[in-house]
């Protein structure tokens, strides 16, 4: 990584087209076998593919599933069950069942990893997720964390999401950075202007690089690499991460003279 050039970095850690009208796409990864996509039904209505990386004829035979809805109000079917979706509203998709989204504005975001067991489908109303206070409007980082599946109240397998509000007027997110040895996390962007981007640093401590990021682009960031950004205005993100375990404070500080 630290001798790879700005289109090698964005070819292996960026997922950058994964929103397509009419279309459901993803992106695999062998970094904890990780699946990355999103859904734009229209006015029509989309399966959750099996695609061949899986070797399944269903996409949740042996996994389970989070989805968040980035853009306006939709719904998804989960084996024929109704969930209404507003704007960065989530559900947790157990193992062993049959998705479908549908909404004409909406947007829906998804991660699945592998599952050893099956857990309760569950809808994830963003309202009514208290949310954890972080940050100083002094650090420029003062920021609202909404935990969805986390490792407590909701029981997943290995897979954890949520959401996290950056407030007006600050620009950092998740710094000082740290490191999750035992899972890799994904990051969306998402609520950016059109005319503004994230600078996400990466890699290992005292070697990071940035990737520049437009608004519904996910950074892919294995166990050895930080995690952190700053953008040019309002924005969130949604983190997903999926590895050895669901223990959300396992993770490894990382000091900012070790950058």
């Amino acid at each position: 990584m630290e001798t790879a050039t700005t289109a090698d970095l964005r070819k292996n850690f960026l997922a950058e087209d994964l929103f397509r009208a009419g279309e459901v796409r993803g992106v695999y990864t062998h970094d904890d076998r990780l699946v990355v996509g999103g859904a734009i039904p229209g006015a029509g209505q989309l399966e959750l593919p099996a695609w061949d990386v899986l070797g399944t004829e269903s996409h949740l035979a042996r996994r389970e599933l989070g989805i968040i809805n980035v853009g306006q109000a939709g719904h998804v079917l989960v084996d024929n069950e109704k969930f209404e979706l507003g704007h960065l509203d989530g559900l947790f998709v157990g193992r062993g069942s049959e998705v479908v989204f549908a909404g004409e504005d909406a947007a829906f975001y998804f991660v699945s990893a592998p599952a050893h067991a099956t857990y309760p489908t569950t809808l994830l109303t963003h309202t009514e997720i208290e949310p954890v206070k972080l940050g100083t409007p002094a650090g420029a980082n003062e920021r609202s964390l909404y935990r969805y599946a986390w490792g407590q109240e909701l029981q997943t397998s290995v897979l954890q999401f949520g959401v996290t509000v950056i407030a007006d007027g600050s620009v950092w997110n998740t710094f000082p950075p740290h490191l999750h040895d035992r899972r890799t996390e994904v990051y969306l962007y998402v609520d950016l202007d059109d005319n503004d981007r994230i600078f996400h640093l990466m890699g290992k401590p005292g070697a990071a690089r940035h990737l520049t990021v437009r608004n519904r682009e996910a950074v892919i960031s294995p166990p050895w690499s930080i995690h952190s950004g700053v953008g040019t205005g309002p924005y969130a993100f949604i983190w997903a991460m999926g590895g050895e375990n669901n223990d959300y404070t396992d993770l490894s500080p990382v000091a900012l003279d070790d950058l």
